[in-house]
């Protein structure tokens, strides 16, 4: 490791050995929440830090429920407690075709795993969850339609309105495809298993040939969504990817024409975390779903 530096009495080395049982011999800072540990007998790990209530626990839930498929590859998580999490560093590798259309199968296979509802969170993950920095609330609800405007579109939206990112004569344009969304949706899927939080950042291209997820705002939710996702801020080989995860699991009718009502979810957090760029693309994508 280049630029490290002997593990302190506390901050991440010290959390890393207390919950590895391994001592920490030096750390490098990846950002103000990462940090690279290296354990006695050299395993390096990852150690991140945060401090919203049950945004540990919430991811650590997730990526466990992601392994327990044995699909797409996730790291080891070694530890967490309230505050720090430990899992195992992932070594670089380049983003190949071979290993997106790996990808798209494995995704595949995730999604096929399941949900016992739209909304169900993690086994010990808590209801109030994250995507991101951003509350996200893991509500059961009974069908995809409604519970994705009550429990993901709505409530960003109120806050959006309420910050002034949104004015309420925009607002009544995404309300309405929110009235539409069982006429939108397309046919009804069972719950899937998904990521959650599935952009480009988060899909980490191993020096193994095997894609890695991290990061994960786990939940059933529609599989279509995790693939909006891969879409919205672009990702390597992603027409591999799709490709990959189409052979394995055809994809409804109309599934490129439904990748804007997925992704308005995301585009309103990023507009009540990030301004009014992305509430434009919103609208943008709400206004081109009530045409159809």
């Amino acid at each position: 490791m280049s630029s490290t530096r002997p593990a302190s009495g506390h901050g991440p080395g010290a959390a890393a050995a207390r919950l590895t049982g391994l001592a920490a011999t030096a750390e490098r800072p990846l950002s103000g929440a990462l940090t690279e540990v290296v354990l006695d007998g050299g395993r390096v790990v990852v150690v991140k830090h945060a401090d919203a209530p049950g945004a540990v626990r919430a991811e650590a839930a997730g990526l466990r429920w992601l392994a327990a498929t044995g699909t797409v590859r996730i790291p080891t998580v070694h530890g967490h407690d309230g505050r720090w999490l430990v899992i195992d560093r992932v070594p670089p590798g380049r983003a190949s075709a071979d290993a997106a259309a790996r990808f798209g199968r494995d995704l595949a296979a995730l999604h096929a795993a399941g949900a016992p509802a739209f909304g169900a969170p993690p086994p010990a993950g808590p209801e109030e969850a994250y995507i991101g920095l951003a509350p996200m609330r893991n509500v059961p609800g009974d069908d995809w339609p409604s519970w994705y405007a009550a429990h993901r579109v709505l409530p960003y939206l109120r806050r959006a309105v309420d910050d002034g990112t949104v004015r309420p004569a925009e607002a009544a344009v995404i309300e309405r495809v929110c009235e539409r969304l069982p006429a939108l949706a397309g046919p009804a899927e069972p719950p899937a298993r998904l990521h959650g939080d599935l952009w480009n950042g988060n899909v980490l291209w191993g020096a193994d040939g095997h894609v890695r997820l991290i990061d994960p705002a786990a939940h059933g939710g529609h599989r279509e969504t995790d693939l909006a996702m891969l879409d919205l801020f672009g990702c390597p080989h992603l027409e591999r990817i799709l490709d990959g995860y189409r052979r394995a699991a055809p994809l409804a009718d109309g599934w490129r024409d439904r990748v804007g009502l997925h992704q308005l979810f995301p585009l309103l957090v990023h507009a009540v975390l990030f301004g009014r760029g992305y509430a434009d693309q919103a609208l943008a994508v709400a206004r081109s779903a009530l045409t159809r």
